[in-house]
């Protein structure tokens, strides 16, 4: 070991001694700067601006992850790392040979194993050096950001430095294989690009997926930078760096010795088939250790997922996936996308705690004939022939409408890509959307899993019909398709492990499996026979959201007395900058956080009414309420005090700000409630009700995807018991504010751009020239 130090000693000294070392140095440091204190300053910008704005603000994003990994430092200096491995590393060998010093190394006392990892040694050596340069901005980091995430910076290190190592061992067998040191740069580059490139060529074939996916290094590397570390990418470096070395020391051994071409390609086959071994083995599911090292535990699904699957036992699940040649999402579900997107992206986090995933896979072309002409439909096959051509496959991996139908029909699902998972005999839709994300979300999938494992707790929730009430099938701007049966949306009732349906009660009754009643703006006055059904079932106990409409109040008022509910006659105005008056932006009380786990938080932001999540009502009503009915009942929205007042009669919205006019009945109040919760106990049952004043609120044209999930997703939960969605346990960042402001940053700024290559600059100059004197 001590010859192997000191080669390695020879060999950074001579590297410090080469301007090349010096020069690589200074560019690694300014694309660090660039990448750091680029993002650092618009980052402590932006929070300057948002403190003056708002005192009490205490960001939203991961600093550490944003600065540092996304798009950051780490992320572009990998990208960017085949600029500098080869440049370092295209001398170790070929500079011994060309200038003959190789000879008196066979000659002297040292085994060509000394001698080849010695000079990797050296060149390790170096790139902790530049490690340490990028150390020097986590440590600026550090400073600079409140709570900082250490695990992840400390993963990200560790991944960064084992590529550099994987790299700088494929440089060290190039440089063995010319005396030309810019055939070994341009060697080492090539492999290096190709390497990092492969992952994604031929993934369409079945025999050479794997393989290609196999061999991409960057594509191991990115999860270490996330903070994820996994032993079989840790070992995977380990043995590739093995590997070249190994190559190395062939080659060098080979150039002594007069042995046949066969022997020599044999050495090369033997020490790759035996680290293709190693790698399988530690890939596999069973043998593989993951180490999830950020504070939030960002790349580890919450622990209530891990229940569910830890629920199935050893119990084999088996996923299928449909991708439709003429369907939505065919890109992402071909098989070229099989390895980097959809096992990676969806599945692996489930993989890592239930290894027992069988997957399959269809493939097959169909369309709706009610969206496409007749003509078009008797061309089908055709028409599927045009697309196979189109993305260069061929139409017999794909099977007939008439094949496929004799397996399963997929016409209720849009004929787009779905998952259909299957545990014990029981099956459960998992579907795609038409977002950046596409893949179902932890939401998602968790349903589909605890509608596997527990059928007895799915939840029916219905949807009264017969009074022109809002429809849960139709697209229309007042309808509620998108949040309650679209299976093209991602917060739909059905997309979060809900069974959603429709029912007419002046002919059906109320099932008995029912979970939740949702009356929605009936437009017509209830039927003797449907008001008795629904008082009955409110005597019984059932849940139920009931929303209105102003200038329908005469429809449910009737039904509402027995609540001690009552929706105000005439309409709120609520004057503002941007909307006309009917528009109302209540806020989320503290009740409404206590609807669901996950919304805890909303009580801790009310320190004032400006602070908290607000709701767009377009045309709502005040609710009055009595406190001596049987129920008790909590406001959930509740309008700004001092800025709403109800208007009786009619509204003109298009014109000025309608008049307050205490003659003719409008009145104002502290605020007004527009949503409220009751409930009582009846049979040892806590029966829940929601009474709304608009509902307009949900519909598709108004409901935006984060008053779904803050708001109305909560409400349907809290009226099935938090049944569905599944809660999640959650850590919430605290890297979110910098330590310093606008002026500061702008400072370290120019000391990580100018100031440090300067030095760095002026060291390598004083150095070399004293070098050279010497």
């Amino acid at each position: 070991m001590k010859i192997i130090f000191k080669i390695a000693k020879n060999e950074l000294r001579h590297v410090f001694y080469s301007p090349i070392a010096w020069f690589v140095m200074i560019v690694f440091l300014v694309q660090c700067a660039v990448y750091f204190a680029g993002p650092l300053y618009s980052v402590a910008n932006w929070q300057e601006i948002m403190l003056k704005n708002s005192p009490k603000f205490k960001g939203e994003k991961e600093l550490t992850f944003g600065i540092f990994i996304l798009g950051g430092v780490f992320y572009n200096v990998v990208n960017n790392l085949y600029l500098f491995i080869p440049v370092l590393t295209m001398g170790l060998i070929s500079r011994e040979v060309s200038n003959g010093s190789v000879k008196l190394l066979y000659s002297s006392p040292v085994s060509l194993w000394q001698i080849v990892c010695g000079k990797y040694l050296g060149i390790m050596l170096y790139n902790v050096l530049l490690l340490s340069i990028l150390g020097v901005f986590m440590l600026i980091g550090v400073i600079n950001i409140r709570h900082v995430d250490y695990g992840m910076l400390l993963s990200a290190a560790l991944g960064l430095y084992l590529l550099i190592c994987a790299y700088s061992a494929i440089g060290l067998f190039m440089s063995s294989l010319s005396s030309y040191q810019i055939v070994s740069a341009l060697s080492t580059f090539i492999i290096i690009f190709a390497l990092s490139r492969i992952g994604g060529l031929w993934q369409r074939y079945d025999l050479v997926r794997d393989l290609t996916y196999f061999l991409s290094l960057q594509d191991r590397v990115f999860k270490m930078l996330g903070g994820l570390i996994v032993t079989r990418d840790v070992i995977y470096f380990i043995l590739v760096a093995v590997m070249f070395v190994g190559f190395t020391l062939i080659k060098l051994k080979a150039g002594r010795e007069a042995r046949p071409w066969y022997i020599k390609l044999g050495r090369y086959m033997m020490v790759s088939l035996m680290v293709l071994v190693l790698v399988y083995i530690s890939s596999r599911p069973v043998l593989t250790a993951y180490f999830d090292t950020t504070a939030t535990q960002r790349n580890t699904i919450p622990k209530e997922m891990q229940q569910l699957i830890s629920d199935m036992g050893d119990s084999t699940l088996e996923v299928t996936l449909y991708t439709n040649l003429l369907g939505a999402g065919l890109n992402r579900g071909l098989p070229e996308a099989r390895n980097a997107d959809y096992m990676v992206n969806m599945w692996e986090p489930y993989l890592r705690f239930k290894p027992k995933i069988v997957f399959k896979y269809e493939y097959y072309y169909d369309i709706d004939p009610q969206n496409f002409d007749s003509v078009t439909y008797k061309d089908l096959k055709e028409m599927a022939g045009y697309k196979a051509d189109e993305i260069d496959a061929g139409l017999s991996m794909f099977k007939s409408p008439e094949q496929m139908r004799k397996t399963i029909n997929l016409q209720s699902e849009g004929y787009r890509v779905v998952m259909q998972v299957k545990y014990r005999g029981r099956t459960a839709w998992m579907r795609t959307f038409d977002d950046p994300f596409f893949w179902p979300d932890l939401t998602n999938v968790s349903a589909a899993f605890k509608r596997l494992l527990h059928p007895d707790k799915i939840q029916h929730v219905f949807f009264v019909t017969g009074e022109l009430e809002r429809s849960i099938s139709k697209t229309g701007t007042r309808e509620y398709a998108l949040h309650t049966a679209a299976k093209s949306s991602r917060g739909s009732l059905v997309n979060a492990g809900y069974n959603v349906d429709t029912l007419n009660l002046e002919v059906q009754d109320i099932p008995a499996v029912i979970s939740a009643l949702v009356l929605a703006d009936p437009k017509m006055e209830l039927s003797n026979t449907v008001r008795g059904k629904l008082q009955q079932y409110v005597q019984n106990g059932g849940n139920l959201f009931i929303l209105g409409e102003p200038g329908k109040q005469y429809v449910l008022n009737p039904f509402l007395k027995q609540l001690g509910v009552q929706l105000i006659d005439g309409q709120l105005v609520e004057p503002t900058y941007d909307e006309t008056p009917d528009k109302i932006v209540p806020y989320m009380t503290t009740y409404s956080g206590k609807l669901q786990k996950e919304l805890s938080w909303i009580g801790e932001s009310l320190t004032s009414k400006k602070d908290t999540l607000k709701v767009l009502m377009p045309g709502a009503t005040g609710l009055s309420y009595t406190e001596d009915s049987s129920f008790s009942v909590k406001p959930l929205l509740t309008t700004v005090p001092d800025r709403v007042w109800l208007k009786k009669g009619d509204i003109v919205i298009d014109s000025t700000l309608p008049p307050f006019n205490p003659e003719e009945g409008d009145f104002k109040a502290a605020s007004f409630s527009t949503t409220v919760q009751l409930t009582r106990t009846v049979i040892d049952k806590e029966q829940r009700i929601v009474v709304c004043g608009d509902a307009d609120f949900a519909s598709n044209m108004r409901l935006p995807a984060y008053l779904n999930s803050y708001f109305l997703m909560p409400v349907y939960s809290w009226l099935t018991y938090n049944e569905f969605p599944v809660s999640m346990t959650r850590i919430s960042p605290k890297d979110t504010l910098l330590r310093v402001g606008a002026t500061n940053a702008y400072v370290q700024r120019i000391i990580c751009l100018w100031v440090l290559p300067v030095i760095i600059l002026l060291a390598g100059t004083i150095l070399l020239i004293r070098r050279k004197n010497k």
